[in-house]
């Protein structure tokens, strides 16, 4: 069987590769016009070839046949499973490589932050890709809407959280999804799912542009709890991004007066956050199983200050239980 057929007819016939016995650590598997087929695992470098023979032109045009129509960010779907077909095109349009990036149910994750959800406050994750934010969105709204009985809306843009097709994977449970025709409309439909539908809780990835920023502050000043995954590894990156900045506050410069520089033992012109955070908590996702979480407005004064906040670390130990270290110092940059 040819190795465009394992890769996108069913991800889980890998396992009839001789050879092949790291099915549960697969992350992408890649398809490249002119090379070999290769997956590639969790935590490793480098990968596994899935056949000898190189990928033709020909089998890349069938590969993308049966997966469906592309977006305009160039991602697709395999409709009931929530699995993500990224192309990359020549200069002429035409598709040259396929990633299909496994998407896999897990239950566990939510344990990480099961406490922190009883707050009913908004939370954003921040991590590396392939660390498990949407892995970590996707039970989470299950957990809310079944456990919780919350009424929850995902906005998907790419299909990735609830899975391609109409009807979304069973893997969020009740949540109800909204699906969006382009990434540009994200911040359309995120206020289109508060003004229509009344949720209680929308979940939307990968927040990028200054325009879906504004929507989710729209969203929390309506009172409707938000979980979101951003650009970035550190809350760092966020403070001095300025398209997303306003996620944590916002930085603005201020000017103090003489007697105020010296009782503050500062200089004159200082950062301040502008505003409230539109997320109250931001986790820091290191790894699987090592998370940072922040009380967003205290850890932001204090990096601007040029101090260092106190943290929440939670992590799974050798039973995979999980433990909260209070109090910790943060180890991350400064400002």
């Amino acid at each position: 069987m040819r190795g465009y057929q394992m890769a996108w007819g069913s991800v889980t016939k890998l396992r009839l590769w001789p050879g092949f016995s790291c099915l549960a650590k697969v992350l992408p598997v890649v398809l490249d016009l002119g090379r070999r087929p290769e997956a590639r695992f969790l935590g490793e470098s480098g990968g596994q070839y899935l056949r000898n023979a190189e990928i033709s032109q020909e089998e890349l045009e069938e590969a993308q046949n049966s997966v469906g129509e592309f977006g305009g960010d160039n991602r697709a779907g395999i409709e009931g499973t929530l699995h993500r077909i990224s192309a990359i095109r020549s200069r002429k349009g035409l598709i040259v490589g396929l990633t299909c990036r496994v998407g896999r149910a897990v239950t566990g994750h939510v344990d990480m932050v099961r406490d922190l959800l009883q707050y009913k406050e908004s939370i954003l994750f921040l991590g590396r890709p392939g660390v498990g934010k949407t892995t970590v969105m996707r039970e989470i709204a299950r957990v809310l809407a079944d456990e919780l009985h919350k009424r929850v809306v995902i906005v998907d843009t790419s299909n990735e959280i609830g899975g391609d097709g109409d009807i979304p994977h069973s893997a969020i449970g009740g949540a109800r999804r909204m699906q969006v025709p382009e990434p540009s409309m994200q911040h359309r439909v995120m206020i289109e799912a508060v003004e229509n539908h009344m949720p209680q809780v929308v979940i939307v990835d990968e927040i990028g542009t200054e325009a879906e920023a504004l929507a989710c502050r729209s969203i929390a000043e309506r009172g409707v709890m938000l979980i979101g995954t951003a650009h970035g590894e550190r809350l760092g990156n966020i403070i001095k991004n300025p398209t997303l900045a306003d996620l944590v506050g916002g930085v603005e410069t201020v000017t103090l007066g003489d007697d105020e520089a010296r009782a503050r033992r500062s200089q004159k012109s200082i950062l301040e956050r502008k505003a409230p955070p539109t997320f109250p908590f931001l986790i820091e996702m290191r790894e699987r199983n090592y998370w940072v979480t922040h009380r967003t407005e205290r850890s932001v004064d204090m990096l601007l200050h040029g101090k260092k906040p106190l943290v929440e670390v939670r992590r799974r130990d050798d039973q995979f239980n999980v433990v909260i270290e209070r109090w910790t110092t943060y180890d991350g940059d400064g400002i």
